[in-house]
């Protein structure tokens, strides 16, 4: 069989589907989506499956320590009025801290004390990080930072 001579399978070969003609306008095609357009491909599953996997968006790098808790002398005053006793000047612990439901009983990160607002009664600090500001106001209400 030569190249050029034509036979049944090679007219076959060489039919064009999609330009009118003898099968109608629509040429075996169908009438809408994917398989009636031309270059038409089904879509791989591995690109399905990156489609559904979470992108992790937003900045990656993670601070190296936990940023402390804030507390304000105001705020603290309020809270821990009911368990001062008169002479003795308050401990403030952790403990203290979660009875009085300024932090939940799990917590474990650093605490730090400001200096906004005023305090009556003298308080005993030690452990955490308190203000410049907050020493003066806790220490002229009586009280120590340890």
């Amino acid at each position: 069989m030569k190249l050029h001579a034509r036979t049944p399978l090679r007219d076959k070969l060489l039919q064009r589907i999609g330009r009118s003609g003898k099968r109608g306008s629509y040429s075996g095609r169908g009438v809408k989506g994917q398989h009636s357009r031309s270059g038409r491909r089904i879509r791989p599953a591995e690109r399905d499956i990156l489609l559904k996997i979470p992108k992790m968006r937003g900045f990656r790098n993670k601070q190296k320590q936990d940023a402390p808790v804030v507390f304000n002398l105001g705020e603290l005053s309020g809270k821990l009025k009911a368990h001062a006793k008169a002479g003795a000047p308050l401990e403030v612990t952790y403990a203290l801290l979660k009875t009085a439901k300024l932090l939940k009983k799990d917590y474990k990160r650093p605490v730090k004390i400001l200096g906004t607002g005023e305090i009556a009664f003298p308080i005993a600090i030690s452990g955490f990080e308190v203000s410049a500001s907050a020493k003066t106001k806790i220490e002229k209400a009586g009280g120590s930072v340890k």
